[in-house]
């Protein structure tokens, strides 16, 4: 199967105390963490691979570059776009962006690579 650039996802999230970076323990401020920024940022790109791959394959996170710029306090709503930029071979490269109601929120790039799924978890052991 031929994954195509241009395929894209968009979620959404409205800010809970849990997705804050006091509760995340990566700050002590109650805003939107980086770390859930990423996370969000992440389940946009797998979404886009939604019945793109074989049964027998997946893909793993690999790198996050990502500037986070704007803090967002609970109860707003933030949206996050991953859209497939680059194919090489089994490595894809996504740009993600976070945007609110104010404008951009997070921009950055996210680069996942295809396994097979079997194989990936033998490594395991």
């Amino acid at each position: 199967m031929q994954l195509e650039c241009g395929l894209s996802a968009e979620l959404e999230l409205i800010v809970q105390s849990t997705d804050t970076a006091e509760a995340q323990r990566c700050g002590n401020v109650p805003v939107l963490a980086t770390a859930r920024i990423i996370a969000l940022c992440e389940e946009a790109s797998v979404a886009a691979l939604d019945d793109q791959l074989p049964e027998d394959q997946t893909s793993v996170g690999h790198s996050v570059q990502l500037d986070h710029l704007a803090p967002v306090k609970i109860g707003n709503r933030v949206r996050a776009e991953a859209t497939l930029a680059k194919v090489e071979g089994r490595r894809l490269t996504f740009t993600v962006s976070v945007t609110d109601d104010q404008g951009l929120i997070a921009v950055g790039k996210l680069t996942r690579v295809i396994v097979t799924t079997n194989r990936f978890l033998e490594r395991l052991q």
